[in-house]
């Protein structure tokens, strides 16, 4: 395993390029098929200690009427009071708790996540994907990580029961995060 020291010079504080991320979820449909989507509308930051990753913290907030799933009626469906209630809890919001080295470049970071205004700790696996000074002189980073959640710990629970049996949506959602980052000058 390399040490920490490896990402020395990365030590600092970013800011996420949301033009050039992605945070998405997947959610089995009718049993059958999985139906993508992602939140078009987020920002955050993270700051990074390479020598150091346990004293690394990230924090990210997602507008909730910000969901897409290339369904206006799907999406017009998530964003009332069955699913997503946007108009009484328009964000989403992340916020590291702690952050764990687990390979060379992999990382665990847990944090509280509030859907709803209910928080729960959750983990995510993430994978440095590089760093890269890009064409306009920003130093830029990536990481990628996904984790599954249960919708119905967050009061996310309208479904409908199929005649064949099983559940129109199911309860266990995948949350995907694609990062590209700007390191603050």
């Amino acid at each position: 395993m390399t040490s920490a020291t490896t990402y020395a010079h990365l030590t600092g504080t970013y800011t996420i390029d949301a033009a050039h991320s992605r945070i998405g979820f997947v959610a089995r449909h009718a049993m059958v098929t999985k139906v993508r989507g992602s939140f078009n509308e987020f920002e955050g930051s993270f700051t990074l200690d390479g020598e150091n990753p346990a004293n690394s913290s990230a924090s990210v907030t997602i507008q909730t009427k910000s969901v897409d799933t290339r369904n206006a009626d799907r999406d017009g469906h998530l964003r009332n009071n069955d699913f997503l209630s946007v108009d009484q809890f328009p964000t989403i919001t992340f916020t590291s708790t702690g952050i764990k080295q687990t390979g060379e470049d992999t990382f665990d970071v847990t944090g509280d996540l509030t859907v709803k205004d209910v928080t729960k700790s959750v983990t995510i696996p993430f994978e440095f994907g590089g760093s890269a000074k890009d064409p306009f002189g920003n130093d830029r980073v990536g990481f990628e990580g996904s984790t599954t959640i249960n919708r119905s710990d967050y009061g996310v629970t309208f479904n409908a029961a199929l005649e064949t049996g099983g559940v129109l949506v199911s309860d266990k959602i995948t949350l995907e995060f694609e990062i590209s980052a700007i390191k603050n000058a």
